[in-house]
Parts: C-alpha cells; structure tokens; sequence
C-alpha cells in the first residue's frame, strides 16, 4: 500500500517549448513522494494535454479566476512552487509585481505568503541579456526566489535554437531544490533513502 504524499508541490506552466513533456516533471515529483498540481498561463495552456495531466494529478489544471458566484475550488496548500518552463515575460512581471494572469496572481499570493518559489526559465541568451531580465533575476533572488539561471541551473541557448532544446531541458533541478527546501523547513521529514 502507498502512502498518501504529505508534501503538496504547485506547479506553474508558462507558454514554452518544454511545456509539453510537464507530466515528467510530474512524474518526478510523485515518485518523490510529492503531491502535485499545475496552473497554466495563458500561453502555456495550449501546450498542455489537460486530460492528460488532471488524470496523472487527479486535480483540475488552472487557468483562470473562478466567475463571479462560482464556489471557491480548493487544493491543497502548497509546500513549494516550481514555476517550469518560465518565460522571461513571466519572470520579469512577477519581479515587477504584476499578476494580470491567474497564475502571476496565484504566485505572487504564493511569494508574499513566504511560500519557497523555484523559477526554472527556458530563454535564448538574446533575452537572457536584456536588462530588464536581468535586473528581474536580481530582484527575484532578494526577495528569497531561486531562479535556476546560469552556472548550475539553466543555460540560455541560441535564438532560434529553442526546438533542439526542448528534449534536453532538465526538471531535476528544480524538483532537487524543492526537496532541499521542503528538508530544511519540514526537518521531521528527513529520513534516509539513498
């Protein structure tokens, strides 16, 4: 019999090429003994297979705010976020605090609540050397976000480049990071599995 996962894992999904292959990330994180559930930006709805995915979380997936007068839906509270593939329009916005998207909005509420947020980005070097991005990166890690970017996180690649990355693109990462996190902050949890 297994064990009902204790540790709640959110995961944003934004609008890029290794969108699609979430369920991975997914699939490391249950095998990990993590719960999980996803939110979409809008651009990374349609990279998704929903379905799909509600029946590997056994939640629905997240797009956008309830309508006026629909009840409330509730999922568990997270233990972490991993906000993968993120876009450097969504870094850059949640940096400079806007939430004009249900997930920007989730994320922010998830920062301002002291809720640990993993950023793993999936960007060309064009962008990667954009002030703005740069400065987003800078402002994310000092207000305690960790952003996989650069030497022992993601690499930017080429512009134009991005299909040929797509398979190559690392979840491991940020679900390693999370486990750190949640280890350090949950330290009754610790036990010896390697």
């Amino acid at each position: 019999m297994t064990a009902t996962p204790t540790k709640t894992l959110s995961i944003i999904v934004c609008g890029a090429g290794p969108a699609r292959d979430v369920g991975a990330l997914v699939a490391l994180a249950q095998a990990a003994g993590w719960r999980a559930y996803l939110t979409a930006t809008p651009a990374g709805l349609p990279f998704l297979d929903c379905p799909a995915l509600e029946q590997q979380t056994g939640y629905p997936v997240r797009h956008a705010h309830r309508a006026p007068g629909e009840p409330r839906r509730s999922r568990p509270h997270a233990d972490a976020v991993i906000v993968a593939p993120a876009t450097a329009n969504t870094i850059c916005k949640l940096a400079a605090g806007i939430a004009d998207t249900y997930a920007l909005d989730i994320l922010s509420e998830c920062v301002g609540a002291g809720v640990p947020v993993i950023v793993l980005p999936f960007i060309n070097t064009a962008l990667a050397a954009r002030r703005p991005l740069r400065l987003a990166v800078e402002d994310l890690r000092a207000e305690g976000i960790q952003v996989l970017l650069g030497t022992g996180g993601f690499e930017p690649h080429q512009p134009g480049s991005g299909d040929e990355q797509i398979t190559a693109f690392g979840w491991g990462p940020a679900l390693d990071v999370a486990e750190q996190v949640y280890a350090t902050t949950h330290p009754e949890s610790r036990t010896s599995t390697r």
